[in-house]
């Protein structure tokens, strides 16, 4: 467990996303196969960046999500990052994510 990863900071305008789990039994209690599941597209905000470079000068641009915040995802996109923890985490840039849940 000495390379656990402890902190993740994602560069520039990306953003580290935890999808909420996907139900795979049913209210009486069938087992589904992940194959018949769909991807949740719904998440947590778990690390975000800096921002993009600001392309009129120095600094960066802020990012319009922070940490904890519910976010809707697309199908498809993203770059996976398996943790130790077992849960399903995905690298985002800003301009991918859909909507911010309130």
């Amino acid at each position: 467990m000495a390379n656990a990863i402890k902190k993740v900071i994602p560069m520039l305008d990306r953003i580290l996303i935890q999808r909420f789990e996907v139900k795979t039994t049913t209210a009486g209690g069938i087992l589904l196969p992940e194959e018949s599941v769909p991807k949740e597209m719904q998440g947590l905000v778990v690390a975000v960046g800096p921002g993009a470079r600001n392309p009129a000068g120095a600094g960066h641009l802020s990012v319009a999500v922070k940490e904890g915040d519910r976010v809707l995802l697309p199908k498809y996109g993203g770059t996976k990052v398996d943790m130790d923890d077992k849960r399903e985490y995905v690298l985002f840039r800003e301009s991918d994510i859909l909507a911010k849940l309130e």
